[in-house]
């Protein structure tokens, strides 16, 4: 499968879609499933995100969160999905698996890596606004998205709109203050290099309230929230307290 020319589709009217972020990220399409290379942080991060889904889906639909087939008959939707670093796993867990990122290179890097891999996921070069809107998902996620969209209330009404009446949706993004400023930006592009300068926008992040707001907004209620911090001394992500830059939350939708 050869990478094709345009990287990301035209921005739509009533697209929430930067075409500035997805440039930045097609340029990334070769590298993403090297986990020694620019997208090593989203690589050591990337068992922790899933197993904070397995587990939440687990306790949502009465799983047993040790089964190699967790997730059988669980339709999910990854937006955003990059090369398919979270969609993988999902699938191997038994998921039914869409993947949707609007760069054309990004879609080709995943769909040329799960074939590799003999999975069988759907992916899309599309956006959340110009998927049909009759189709729903038990599982949405929006990982590392909201952070990089034009309007995050449009964006997550569109994505409260995709899921079914017991569904769960999933969102990790950074917070915004001095530390995230220091850390996410200054430490993670500037001092380590672990991202590409430029990478992040300190202005675009999203506080807990803000976040907690939008979904209330679209009558989706966070029922589980975590920090998600490094430890330099271990090397290593781990769950915590402590929101400050880097945070997941899951929402269903109000009764």
């Amino acid at each position: 499968m050869s990478m094709q020319q345009n990287t990301s589709l035209s921005t739509q009217p009533g697209s929430t879609v930067d075409a500035a972020e997805i440039a930045k990220f097609s340029k990334l399409s070769a590298e993403w499933w090297d986990p020694k290379g620019k997208m090593a942080p989203l690589h050591r991060i990337n068992p922790l995100r899933l197993g904070y889904i397995r587990d939440a889906a687990c306790r949502k639909f009465e799983r047993n969160v040790r089964s190699l087939n967790c997730l059988a008959g669980l339709r999910v939707l990854d937006i955003g999905c990059g090369a398919g670093l979270l969609c993988e796993p999902l699938s191997r867990l038994g998921a039914q698996v869409i993947g949707i990122d609007p760069s054309v290179s990004n879609i080709a890097a995943a769909k040329l890596h799960a074939d590799k891999s003999h999975l069988a996921i759907d992916y899309r070069c599309t956006t959340v606004e110009e998927i049909d809107p009759r189709e729903r998902f038990d599982i949405v996620l929006a990982m590392e998205v909201v952070e990089h969209v034009t309007d995050v209330g449009v964006f997550l009404k569109r994505c409260a709109a995709m899921l079914k009446p017991n569904g769960l949706m999933v969102v990790s993004t950074l917070n915004r203050n001095w530390k995230s400023f220091a850390l996410a930006i200054v430490g993670a592009e500037y001092v380590l290099r672990w991202l590409p300068r430029g990478t992040h926008e300190w202005n675009k992040f999203v506080t807990p309230d803000e976040l907690t707001k939008y979904l209330l907004d679209n009558r989706l209620v966070i029922t589980e929230q975590t920090g998600v911090v490094y430890s330099p001394f271990a090397d290593k992500w781990s769950l915590s307290s402590d929101m400050d830059v880097n945070y997941m939350v899951v929402a269903e939708a109000m009764v």
